[in-house]
């Protein structure tokens, strides 16, 4: 009896008894525990994005240095073109000058018969010197009996007379010229004041 009671209660031990827990300090089947398993994964795609936006860095920076060059390259070019256009316009203004020089030696070299003849002489150069001008867009400015303008006219003197209306050009003393709309320089102009206006 003794014995059926001793084999009772160790059955009901055993009924009661919990089941075997999973061990948390033993190592997972792939070799880490489960906590930490993808670590060395997730660890390499940091490194990867890093590696793949240093060398986006870098080929920007090498597009950039080309883009450098290339605009140095181009300012040179275009220093160096604008210098040779200004030395060719200045060798076309010459040569369009040229043949004056030309009237001018021969005017020195000829023995006039008459005063006359040498004024009727520098008259047809200064023509043909002005009509070179004119070719080169060079244009007189305007002054004799023409109202002042500041813009174009430079007052060296002002004469209180009856001779001409009241702050216009009495007489130039130094022509100006414009080359197309730009002033090269202003005209010298003596202005008139008059009182009785």
């Amino acid at each position: 009896m003794a014995d059926k009671k001793q084999s009772n209660s160790a059955e009901l031990e055993l009924d009661h008894e919990l089941p075997a827990g999973e061990d948390n300090d033993s190592p997972s089947p792939q070799g880490g525990s489960p906590q930490n398993g993808g670590s060395a994964a997730s660890a390499s795609e940091p490194e990867s994005e890093l590696e793949k936006v240093k060398a986006e860095r870098a080929a920007y920076l090498d597009r950039a240095a080309r883009i450098q060059a290339e605009f140095e390259n181009y300012r040179k070019r275009s220093v160096r073109e604008q210098q040779e256009f200004r030395e060719y316009a200045v060798a076309d203004a010459i040569k369009t000058l040229l043949p004056i020089l030309d009237s001018l030696d021969r005017a020195l070299k000829t023995n006039a018969a008459s005063l006359e003849d040498f004024r009727s002489g520098i008259e047809l150069i200064d023509k043909q010197f002005h009509d070179a001008l004119a070719k080169l867009g060079v244009e007189p400015i305007e002054a004799q009996g023409e109202e002042f303008d500041p813009n174009l006219h430079q007052a060296v003197q002002m004469v209180d007379t009856n001779q001409a209306a009241d702050n216009h050009v009495l007489d130039e003393l130094q022509r100006g010229y414009k080359l197309k709309d730009r002033l090269l320089r202003p005209a010298m102009v003596r202005v008139a004041r008059n009182t009785n206006h």
